[in-house]
């Protein structure tokens, strides 16, 4: 029996992967915790779930305000506000909590997503076998490849994170914090993303939510089952920041021979046209089933949610990972792209109009799907994780 700790930050999108890998990991005998910032990433987990807390809860209040996004920035100001504020001092508050946990758990192995860069810190330090929890396809390749001196500067900053918390400077200045150097979790596919750009092992493993629960209190029979349907979606972060473009989007599907199923506040939709249904909140998965194109945000969940159901994409990315996964998206041949900030209604309606109708976009999204469902998804990223431990535990003197 082995133990895992999964070290993640506190955003649903980044803890929901993990559940299915850990549930397949106690279904094959290990014990499994996780670790992050309390009354965040806890209520995100089952019942019943083993969980440490990584700091008290008042510094979890006060790095989750810390954190709060600037939807004002984008592309390399985005990335390095995301580093430099959000998850450089999210390290630095869970560091000491993240050793405690390992001690208490008796942690074996650490899983340490992306973004919780304690975790690797920590794996570092001890000399743990750690693997990437890698929940968005874009640091598989070099999201800052045109923007060397930012890429630089941001290495930097993580280098000097792990030699202030005792970590050796040949451990702390070889390969990249965010990558580990033993396993990288990959829930997407080459099909999707093409050949990774780093040197370290990657076992691309598909979605691993598929099958998640969902509250299902959708009016089904608001749908007119012979009208094509379009699902569009900003994403739980990005939904309030869309008001332009909401607007955009009602203009687009007004008068149009498809009905559209908007995720997003009320009021940013007041006057929705007739064959438009505007939902706070929508069973993802489940509409997926039903729908026959997606416009979203290219957050990496959404698109490849979206993608698993063979359904191709009209991206609009805003920040962060979006661009790079929306170019991966593009680049597959399974979607097209239009400027979150300034498209038009009229580009927006062709672009619908396109995935709705193009079998090209819906071949290459079939292509991934199919390469989705064989790649194993939780049950794979588990038995790439025991053999990692046993890997390590037959080095160990």
């Amino acid at each position: 029996m082995t133990r895992f700790l999964f070290v993640v930050p506190p955003f649903t999108g980044h803890v929901n992967p993990t559940i299915p890998v850990a549930t397949a990991l106690m279904t094959r005998g290990h014990d499994v915790a996780w670790t992050g910032l309390p009354g965040l990433v806890d209520p995100l987990l089952p019942a019943g779930s083993t969980f440490f807390p990584a700091t008290s809860t008042d510094v979890a209040e006060y790095v989750a305000g810390a954190g709060e996004r600037r939807p004002d920035l984008r592309g390399a100001a985005a990335f390095k506000f995301l580093q430099e504020e959000v998850l450089l001092p999210l390290a630095e508050a869970m560091i000491d909590g993240v050793d405690a946990a390992v001690d208490a758990f008796g942690a074996d192995v650490l899983v340490v997503d992306q973004q919780a860069l304690a975790g690797a810190v920590v794996a570092r330090r001890r000399g743990l076998p750690w693997a990437t929890s890698a929940t968005t396809s874009a640091e598989l390749v070099d999201p800052l490849s045109a923007l060397p001196l930012v890429a630089e500067q941001m290495h930097a900053r993580r280098v000097e994170l792990q030699l202030a918390h005792g970590v050796p400077e040949e451990v702390a200045t070889a390969g990249d914090l965010r990558v580990s150097e033993h396993l990288v979790l990959a829930y997407t596919t080459q099909t999707l993303v093409g050949p990774p750009t780093i040197s370290t092992p990657v076992c691309f493993v598909g979605p691993a939510t598929l099958g998640r629960p969902e509250a299902d209190d959708f009016p089904w029979e608001l749908l007119v089952p012979e009208l094509p349907t379009v699902l569009v979606s900003l994403g739980t972060l990005n939904a309030d920041a869309g008001g332009r473009f909401w607007r955009v989007a009602a203009e687009a599907c007004r008068d149009q021979p498809w009905q559209a199923v908007f995720v997003a506040p009320a009021e940013l939709v007041p006057d929705p046209p007739p064959n438009v249904l505007v939902r706070t909140r929508v069973p993802q998965l489940s509409l997926l089933r039903r729908v026959d194109a997606v416009v979203s945000h290219a957050g990496h969940n959404t698109v490849c949610e979206s993608l698993a159901a063979g359904l191709p994409l009209v991206l609009a990315p805003i920040r962060d990972d979006q661009p790079v996964v929306a170019e991966q998206v593009v680049t597959a041949g399974a979607g097209v792209r239009v400027r979150f900030a300034r498209v038009r209604p009229d580009e927006l309606r062709s672009a619908i109009q396109l995935v709705l109708t193009d079998p090209d976009l819906g071949a290459a999204a079939g292509r991934i799907a199919a390469s989705f469902a064989a790649a194993g998804g939780g049950r794979a990223a588990a038995e790439a994780l025991v053999v990692l431990a046993s890997r390590r535990a037959a080095v160990r003197p």
